[in-house]
């Protein structure tokens, strides 16, 4: 019986560690913007893997523009599929951590970052849901973070219908 005791507080102590381990991870990537720090942004972002999401976004959002400018006259297929390569290119040089970094120095720094979370919840086992709401954005901005490697990290960002809006316009 008393053997049982210290093992069912080492499972409590595991299982409570499990469960924290993404908010921890959420506090570090908050701190990691909000003191520019990028080498932990780069080790908390699956960046390749959040920049494809982002890409098959704008694509998404664009897939239904080209067929109603082709019916107007105005792009044809190529057209479209060359804007989709330049949105692609975009991406790839937008979303990184200096770029974010710089954004939160940019913007004000500390206090124009700011974001709160306003629901989070496991997905699965190895994955987490996450949304933010970001004062002055319209919509909340939602990110999975996996487990990978007993370390949680950001794998995927959908960003707000505004936010593709904008993106789409600077491309």
């Amino acid at each position: 019986m008393f053997a049982v005791k210290p093992i069912l507080v080492a499972v409590f102590a595991v299982a409570l560690g499990y469960a924290a381990s993404p908010y921890v991870t959420l506090y570090r990537l908050d701190r990691a913007i909000r003191t520019g720090d990028s080498a932990t942004l780069q080790r908390l972002v699956d960046w390749p893997a959040v920049r494809e999401g982002i890409k098959e976004d704008i694509c998404d959002s664009l897939a239904g523009e080209p067929a109603q400018a082709i019916d107007h006259g105005e792009l044809p297929p190529f057209g479209a599929s060359f804007v989709q390569g330049i949105a692609a290119n975009a991406v790839d040089r937008a979303v990184t951590p200096q770029a974010l970094v710089d954004l939160g120095r940019h913007d004000g720094g500390a206090q124009s970052m700011a974001a709160y979370v306003t629901w989070a919840f496991f997905d699965d086992p190895t994955g987490f849901v996450v949304s933010l709401d970001i004062p002055g954005q319209q919509g909340p901005v939602r990110l999975h973070m996996t487990l990978k490697d007993a370390h949680w990290q950001v794998t995927r960002i959908w960003l707000t219908h505004r936010q593709l809006q904008e993106a789409n316009a600077r491309t």
